[in-house]
């Protein structure tokens, strides 16, 4: 009787899911209608409540078989390939099945100046705690450009690490002395967890509201929401520590850090917390 009730298309709305599940060294298959994760060197199984997920995240040593990625896209659950802990994104497919509030919100504040400096102030707040008297982006980039430098000296000068100022080449992130190597490291990871974010909210990538000319502006701005609290100091931790830890590359450090703070902060779903408060 299930498909005469309509109960086999019956979906549970976006916005009440519960965030994303991450996977690595398992085979993501479907039994019996059910997502289960094989880990056939234990010979053990463990079911995966797809249906409640806004994405499923695939790390290392993963494989996905034809018939689960068939069951999420028809639930509208997406399924983003990821590095280690999510500090890498090799793929975010665009999902079709999605609740459009937030991009339509999204939308009309960016549609209007009022509304981008709308967005923009709210960011503005959201980072410094206060919401400056200014008339244009531009004004509001330069004061939360002197905003930043300044935060740079005063992390670094509280956790006793060497600072010369912000240097980089984002086409060679291993060039420059290690505490900008490990800013340029975190701004990597910190990235891929926007863009699950991002993805997970079906909001538009392109459509910023500080950043403007990248086509990924709005992953740009939300990145920028922990670039004082999340990014400056776990770089900084790591160029301190990092002399203590040679042997290992400096972007295996970071990673390894990222992991561990990721998850004990709960960052992604902060992040989807956050972009849905910017664009309330």
């Amino acid at each position: 009787m299930k498909g005469r009730l309509g109960i086999d298309e019956a979906r549970i709305p976006q916005k009440s899911r519960n965030g994303v599940f991450y996977v690595q060294r398992a085979r993501v298959a479907i039994d019996n209608g059910s997502l289960i994760l094989c880990y056939d060197d234990k010979g053990e199984t463990v079911e995966i409540p797809y249906r409640t997920l806004n994405a499923v995240l695939l790390g290392p040593g993963t494989s996905v078989t034809h018939d689960a990625v068939r069951h999420l896209s028809k639930h509208g659950t997406a399924l983003i390939f990821v590095g280690t802990g999510g500090t890498r994104i090799y793929s975010a497919p665009p999902i079709f099945d999605r609740d459009s509030t937030l991009a339509r919100q999204q939308a009309r504040y960016w549609g209007t100046e009022a509304g981008r400096m709308t967005v923009a102030l709210r960011m503005y707040a959201k980072r410094f705690g206060e919401q400056p008297r200014v008339k244009t982006v531009e004004e509001l980039r330069g004061m939360e450009a002197a905003r930043i430098r300044a935060s740079y000296e005063l992390t670094a000068s509280r956790m006793g690490v060497e600072w010369n100022g912000r240097k980089f080449d984002r086409k060679r992130p291993g060039d420059g002395d290690i505490p900008n190597q490990a800013i340029n490291h975190v701004v990597t990871c910190v990235e891929a967890l926007a863009t699950v974010a991002v993805q997970a909210t079906g909001t538009i990538p392109q459509l910023g509201f500080i950043h403007e000319d990248s086509a990924k502006s709005w992953l740009l701005d939300v990145c920028d929401l922990y670039r004082t609290i999340v990014t400056v100091p776990l770089a900084f931790k790591v160029a301190k520590e990092f002399p203590k830890q040679h042997a290992l590359m400096i972007d295996r450090v970071v990673r390894r850090e990222c992991v561990a703070h990721f998850k004990a902060a709960g960052l992604i779903d902060q992040m989807i917390d956050d972009i849905k408060e910017m664009l309330a």
